[in-house]
Order: structure tokens, then sequence, then C-alpha cells
């Protein structure tokens, strides 16, 4: 039987390929649903080429606009309502969710209520309600299968182990862009020098938080939940190449990790076929071609952002929900122009400064802290976006 899918963020850097994934093999799976943004053009040739069930995108506006354009039997909703229907659809196996940003969290509960299980692209659930979101999963019997190549790296790291054998997970990442500059040489880095990822090709606003290491940041909150291991045993190296994708250090000091190529498709593709792995046509890794594979510590004092987000995982509550949503905003102005790069992760420690933290919050809570985080943001910079 085919696998049917929902894709929340189709017309984006992961839900595109995510559909290359299912033109490699369109006898195993089925695309039910497709959910959407602003770009209209994409996901009507998206609903054209997959005739999904439902479409949606973002604002009422545009569903006139996609109507004339796509199957009569498709059904076409907008919002956050639209996104939720389509990952609640009773036909769907397996909902992705790579929308950016905390948009994807509430989707994605109802979808775990709803007893979906998960791709997971968006990492951003997790950080800002990773107790919630894990307590549902157990409740509902779901599985998570994570897309982010680094939590996949230690997925299929962990395969057949003992979890009480782990001594410590560790994240490699690349470093960005702006690895070897100092402090002084970021104070007028530009938005179009940001978005020059030297290894990945992403969405823009996870390419600044890779040049930031927020990313990295992000994946620590993120790991820590998605794989019950404490923040003191989750360590982050650079690892300017980007073959290794992760390890995992046992107590007996044996190491295993996961390589392979920057791309993407590979863990999308093992998240859909997990347990299995197909072959695919894929370029495959060369390690003669690589030459040699260096690591590095990370340098904190040039990128506060990942001391930040471990503050932030360690302090819990709505913290890491704050410091996510502050995190957006000042993407966002940085990408217009308003601020500069260093002023990124100032306004996020301002923001999370200020914030009243709520131990053990409840959703509305969450969402609540999310809201006053971006308003705060907002006041501090000065700017009205």
């Amino acid at each position: 039987m085919k696998k049917r899918i929902s894709i929340l963020g189709s017309t984006g850097s992961i839900g595109r390929q995510t559909l290359e994934v299912v033109d490699r093999f369109p006898e195993k799976f089925e695309v039910v649903a497709l959910a959407a943004g602003s770009n209209v053009d994409e996901i009507v040739r998206q609903s054209l080429k997959y005739k999904p069930k439902l479409v949606s995108i973002g604002k009422p506006e545009d569903v006139q606009k996609i109507k004339p354009l796509v199957s009569e039997e498709t059904i076409v909703r907008f919002g956050i309502e639209g996104m939720v229907e389509a990952a609640v659809l009773e036909e769907v196996d397996v909902v992705v969710t790579s929308v950016t940003g905390t948009l994807g969290l509430l989707p994605t509960i109802e979808a775990i209520k709803a007893g979906k299980d998960i791709a997971l692209a968006n990492k951003e659930t997790l950080v800002a309600a990773g107790d919630l979101v894990m307590a549902l999963v157990k409740e509902k019997g779901v599985k998570i299968f994570p897309v982010d190549s680094e939590h996949s790296a230690i997925f299929q790291s962990l395969n057949g182990e003992k979890r009480p054998d782990v001594n410590k997970l560790i994240l490699t990442a690349s470093g960005g862009p702006f690895r070897n500059k100092s402090s002084k040489e970021l104070i007028n880095i530009r938005p179009e020098d940001a978005l020059r990822h030297p290894n990945w090709s992403m969405g823009r606003k996870i390419t600044i938080d890779s040049a930031t290491l927020m990313n990295k940041g992000l994946e620590v909150i993120e790991a820590r939940w998605l794989f019950g291991i404490d923040f003191q045993k989750i360590d982050v190296v650079i690892h300017p190449q980007s073959i290794i994708h992760s390890m995992v250090e046992f107590v007996d000091g044996s190491v295993i990790g996961q390589m392979g190529l920057p791309d993407m498709k590979l863990p999308i593709q093992y998240a859909l076929s997990y347990p299995d792995r197909w072959e695919n046509g894929f370029p495959k890794l060369d390690l003669l071609q690589i030459g040699k594979l260096t690591f590095e510590r990370p340098r904190t004092e040039v990128f506060p952002a990942l001391p930040l987000a471990f503050e932030a995982g360690r302090l819990g509550g709505t913290m890491p929900a704050v410091m996510n949503a502050a995190n957006e905003i000042a993407v966002e102005l940085f990408l217009a122009g308003h601020i500069g790069f260093v002023k990124i992760v100032e306004l996020i420690e301002n923001v999370m400064g200020k914030h009243t933290l709520i131990k053990v919050p409840d959703l509305n809570g969450i969402l609540e802290s999310d809201r006053w985080a971006r308003e705060e943001t907002k006041r501090l910079s000065g700017i009205k976006l």
C-alpha cells in the first residue's frame, strides 16, 4: 500500500525536496494534502501534478486565485485552520511538517492528536513546546521521524542501541559562512553575505540561523526532547565539511555517527521510508574526493547564540519559546535591512532578560509567551514591521 502524506510547507525548500523524493518513488507515495504560505503559482503547479484532496494557502484572498486553476475535486482552504485541516485528514498516514517557525506548532499538535505519525522538519515545535508535544506523542502512540540531518543522524546511530548506554550526543555544525571571522568583522555583515551558506541550500530564515549558530542552538533543544537526553550530555562541534551529520558516544567509549553528502533529500527519504532503505539514484559519498574531515570547538565568544540557546533550554518552561520567537523577529528585521547582524542575538538576549518565566506552561501560556516576545522584540528594536 502507498504511504499517504500531507506536506505542510510544500513550496519551501524542505517541502519541494520532499516532493522530489516522492517523484523517485511514485509507487510508494500518495500526496493527500499540501499547505503553503504565499506562493500561489507553486502550490497550483504542485496541485495539478499531484492532485491532492486538499490544498491550503496562507491568505483568504488567494483562495479565489487558486480555485479556478486546480481540479474541481481539490478542496481549497486557507490560514492556520486550513493547515490544521491538511494535517488531520482521515486519509493521511504521515504529516511532513516543514513550515518555518512556531506556525507549525498547532498543526503538528493537532496531527498528533489525530493519531498521525510526524516527519518533523519544523524544529521550533519541539523548541517551544517539547514537553507538551512529547507527552502527547507518548499518549497517542504515534512516531516522530526526524528530518533535520543532525537528528536523523542521531536517530540512525541509536538504532538497536539501549538508551542507558548513551554517554552523550554530538551535534555537528558547518560553522556557517563566517566561521573564521572575528566579532569586529561581523559588525558590517549584510543579508546577502549571510545567505551564502558554504554547504547547504536552505530557506532564508534557517540560513541566517546557521550563520549566527542559533540554528544549532535550536537543534540542541530539539535533540533534548527527541531523544530524552539532558543538556549536559549534548555537545556541539564545528565540522566544516558537513559530511558527518552527527554522532553518539556510548559509555564504553565507542562513537557511532552517520555520514553522507550534504543533501536534505537523504534524511527526508529515511524519515518516510523507515525502517527500510531504498535505492534512489542520488549522488553517493566519495571519501577520497572529500580528502579530509576536520573538527573545531565552536567560538561561542564570537557566536553567543549557541550558549544563549543552551541557557534557554536549561531554564525551560516558556523561555525557549520566547528565545525562538525573538529570534524569528530579529532575523526578519535583519533580512529587511533594519538591524545589523550582531544585533540579532543582542535583541534576543534583551527580550529573554525581560521575560517572566512560566516554569510549567500549558499551550496557551506558550502561545502567549511567543506573542509577547514578538511584540517585545519589535518594541526594543524601534522598528515597526
